[in-house]
């Protein structure tokens, strides 16, 4: 049997199918209950993140009669009483769609509300803040058409006086005692966002209510088309809904409407699950824009209800990312309605096709509780076109029909690296799975399956290794390893060997069902959260803090694919417990997972192969020695070299100007994370400046130098790269007459004479072609203003004294002078990106080498390729350049963030 790694404990317990959500900043969201909580893989048992829904407004959709309140389509609205909301449904935007370059999460709650949060990156609390409530939007958009009904006559709008209870048709007089406390108790048990309200709030619509109970008095929603306005909302507010006071009865003067439609209009806006699409990027010569080398960065937010219709959001990229204002413009706008089932839309899975990355296809799947699935498919322009709401641009390609029309429960799907293939998992309420592999182009779908996997309902669904296991868990308990082969799905055991196991013998083992698992970003671990068994718990302890937990396991040593007769070369004694397959197995599945990460556009997080190496190395360095060897030798080193380390790590120094710039960042982490864990890094930085081999201060073995060398070498090729570009575009700007100011979201070369000094003091480690640019930059500088130079001049932060240049971490100030004695000097961080003393301001930090960066870094850093030109990095730039920055490392290529404190939650890539 597996055994988990670590484990940590919920304070509330899921109740709905996909409970659980991976970010790409390495955040996992559970939804548990009335609350959110946001938890760092890294840290289990640090500080938390949370989000608390509270209860909301109905919409005012209109009135009904009462006796029409005990129809078949309004029992379920009439007889709810949940005292307060729960989330139904979480899940993650991709990176860089937060003001901060971070992560939005969606939240669904059982009123049917769908609203963005962000992290409190400059707010210095737990609770995420609220950015924008989808759903008032989409009431805004129903309610200007009326909600796709006829115009209703004037005769039909209820004028009837309305008293505190509500009722169209009753006098309050003739209410008795009895009926004022049935009514109370409804208004206390339900707060919902008309689709699950009580029956005074079906009648009453916006008219004023009797306070609750803790509560002030309720918001009024008597306009037509108002929303609510959030205090931290990033798209324009709509027209506000402001708290009133108790007041007299008033006219209703909302449209007397039967209850087909009330509910008809209820199912518009309940909302059951939400799904973000890929980051879609498009290029200027289809989005139309009028600047060169200029495009649009988006994402799609899928919205199912219970109508049976989907909403598409189309949230663009913010233009430029801050840590200082939050409010970054944001632009959100519903591009379309899709009328995608007959019943209850109750899972929705998006995907990115590989195909030409010009003119990105978003594949689309959709499930229903009538038990048919839906394949659909977009295309990138036309979802910047769309002007017909109706009109949604996806269209089918695939309908799969259940003949016992057993109800769809999660979906799971991913685009394989073929062209145009792609895989779908689909689990039921029965507990059957199926898997369907599909062609696109020639609309061709296989089936596998269907298999009785489970017992109770499929509640998650999780792809891994490209589409080579599949990992399903559900309410039963139970969490299962299907392996993929062919069209063939085959059930494998979870390894039950785990590297660097750690203690969780204080969490009780009395589980009762699972609610959802998620793959790591690397595909090494898979966290699932299970609901404990409160009957066996100790309820005067356990029970009332221990509800449910978040599991982790390593899945890490499957057999992803079919290798020969591989001999592992390394003493396996050293690692009891596992086989020697096993250890191949983790050797090929870790070389496979640092292989992704190669592509510069995925996100940096690694997370899990750092905490595999680390776990590998307390019992086994030499192991883990030999797993770096072979990806040291496949990335770097072109010919055939001894497979040691001592033979290995020279070659690869050699072969630095050759390599990417994502590969050069990738090594940089596993040097720091993996080889030099003992070492903070502030130590390693300042061994840096004057490293040398011969040193006997830095390292205690010649294995440890080769490896401090190795770092140096990389880092010194990555700031040279960045000098580089500076250089050039610098003298492009100065060619061309261009500002010197540079426009937000833009980068702009800064720090022009601490550049030169760098490459003077490196003058015999830099290349040849940098030294000449730079005497071409110093001849620039003269020809132009002198203003130009006064950067050369930098003064301290505290006391203005200058700081001269010795270091590119830090500089030292010289201390005024008092009464003929020197003053104190202060130590100043240095700006890893343009050398410039950083300013007393919020500073953007990157979490693995502790660097502190006030500009950011030119994208086309991170985009360096193997084998490029090197001289192309010095060339003349086009005379409108525009290049993006990127809030990330340029030394190790993670997301950059604000610092927070301790006692506060912060993404931890590394």
């Amino acid at each position: 049997m597996a055994s988990r790694f670590q484990a940590v404990t919920l304070v509330d317990s899921p109740s709905y199918p996909n409970s659980i959500a991976w970010s790409d900043e390495n955040l996992i969201a559970v939804a548990s209950g009335h609350l959110v909580t946001i938890l760092n893989p890294a840290l289990p048992f640090g500080p938390r993140g949370l989000i608390s829904i509270n209860r909301s407004e109905p919409y005012p959709i209109g009135a009904v009669k009462r006796e029409d309140l005990a129809s078949g389509c309004l029992l379920p609205t009439t007889l709810n009483r949940d005292p307060r909301p729960s989330v139904r449904s979480v899940s993650w935007s991709n990176l860089g769609m937060a003001p901060n370059s971070g992560c939005f999460l969606a939240v669904c709650t059982t009123e049917g509300h769908v609203k963005l949060y962000r992290p409190p990156f400059r707010d210095f609390c737990a609770e995420w803040i609220e950015v924008l409530d989808l759903t008032d939007r989409l009431y805004d958009y129903l309610a200007s058409i009326s909600f796709e009904d006829p115009d209703i006559p004037p005769s039909e709008i209820s004028n009837e006086p309305v008293t505190n209870h509500g009722y169209v048709d009753d006098p309050t007089d003739s209410v008795s005692v009895e009926e004022q406390k049935r009514r109370k108790v409804n208004n206390f048990g339900v707060r919902n966002a008309g689709l699950e309200t009580s029956c005074d709030q079906i009648s009453r619509g916006p008219c004023p209510s009797p306070e609750l109970e803790g509560q002030g008095p309720p918001k009024g929603r008597c306009t037509k088309s108002g929303g609510r306005k959030s205090s931290h909302q990033i798209v324009p507010a709509t027209r506000g809904r402001g708290r009133s006071a108790k007041k007299p009865p008033e006219v209703c003067s909302l449209p007397l409407i039967t209850a087909d439609q009330y509910a008809s209009r209820s199912a518009m806006l309940s909302s059951l699950v939400v799904a973000w699409s890929p980051l879609l990027k498009l290029s200027s010569r289809i989005c139309g824009a009028p600047e060169i080398n200029s495009s649009i960065c988006f994402s799609l937010l899928a919205v199912g209800s219970k109508s049976g219709k989907i909403s598409f959001w189309r949230i663009n990229v913010p233009e430029y990312y801050s840590i200082e204002q939050s409010l970054a413009p944001t632009r959100v706008e519903l591009i379309g309605i899709l009328k995608a089932h007959s019943s209850w839309v109750t899972a929705i899975s998006c995907a990115l096709l590989a195909s030409d990355s010009s003119s990105p296809q978003v594949l689309l799947a959709t499930g229903s509780s009538d038990g048919s699935v839906r394949i659909w498919i977009g295309h990138g322009e036309e979802f910047l076109k769309s002007t017909e709401v109706n009109n949604a641009p996806f269209y089918p390609l695939k309908e799969i029909i259940n003949i016992y029309a057993v109800p769809v429960s999660v979906l799971a799907l991913m685009p394989t690296q073929s062209l145009h293939k792609m895989l779908l998992a689909v689990g039921r309420t029965s507990g059957a799975i199926e898997v369907w592999i599909g062609d696109t182009s020639v609309k061709t779908f296989n089936k596998a399956g269907p298999y009785d996997a489970h017992d109770q309902v499929v509640t998650g669904l999780a792809w891994a290794f490209d589409g080579c296991f599949l990992y399903s868990c559900s309410q039963d308990n139970f969490v299962r390893s299907w392996s993929l082969r062919g069209s063939s799905l085959s059930e494998m055991p979870i390894p039950s060997s785990s590297p660097g196991l750690r203690s969780v013998s204080d969490m009780p083992d009395v589980f009762i069902s699972c609610l959802g698992l998620v793959v790591s970003p690397s595909n090494l671990a898979v966290a699932m959260v299970r609901s404990f068994d409160v009957n066996q718990l100790d309820h005067m302890y356990e029970a009332r803090l221990q509800k449910a937990a978040v599991e982790f396991f390593w899945i890490g040593g499957h057999q992803k694919d079919i290798l020969s007769n591989t001999s592992l070369e390394f003493d396996i004694e050293a690692l009891p417990g596992f086989t020697e397959k096993e250890l191949v197995y983790w050797e090929s599945n870790i070389l496979w997972s640092l292989k992704q990460y190669e592509h510069w556009d995925k996100p940096l997080v690694i997370w899990d192969i750092v905490a595999a190496l680390l776990a590998f190395k307390w019992s086994a360095p030499d192991y883990v020695d030999h797993v770096l060897v072979k990806w040291l030798s496949s990335s770097f080193v072109d010919v055939h070299v001894e497979r040691s380390i001592g033979k290995v790590l020279p070659h690869v120094c050699k072969s630095f100007c050759k390599a990417a710039s994502r590969q050069l960042q990738l090594l940089n982490i596993i040097c720091r994370q993996v080889i030099l864990p003992e070492l903070n890094a502030d130590e390693i930085n300042s061994n840096l400046l004057n490293f040398t081999v011969d040193n006997p201060n830095f390292a205690q073995d010649k294995q440890h130098k080769l490896w401090m060398d190795l770092l140096s070498r990389s880092e010194k090729e990555l700031r040279e790269r960045l000098v580089g570009i500076s250089f050039s575009a610098y003298r492009s700007f100065a060619s061309n007459s261009a500002t010197t100011s540079s426009e937000p979201g833009y980068w702009y070369p800064f720090g022009m004479a601490q550049m030169e000094q760098w490459v003077a003091n490196n003058n015999h480690q830099v290349h040849d072609q940098l030294k000449v640019v730079a005497t071409e930059i110093k001849t620039c500088k003269r020809s132009r203003c002198i203003e130009l130079a006064e950067e050369d001049k930098e003064q301290c932060s505290y006391c203005s004294a200058p700081v001269p240049f010795e270091s590119p971490e830090f500089g030292v100030c010289r201390g005024m002078e008092s009464n003929g004695s020197s003053g104190q000097q202060h130590k100043l961080a240095r700006c890893a990106v343009t050398m410039l003393v950083c300013p007393i301001t919020p500073l953007w930090l990157c979490k693995c080498c502790q660097r502190w960066i006030s500009k950011l870094a030119p994208e086309s850093l991170f985009k360096m390729p193997q084998q490029y030109c090197l001289d192309y990095k010095f060339s003349p730039e086009p005379s409108s350049i525009k290049v993006a920055s990127k809030p990330q490392c340029p030394f190790c290529g993670i997301l950059l963030q604000r610092s927070q404190p301790e006692f506060l939650l912060s993404p931890l890539p590394v």
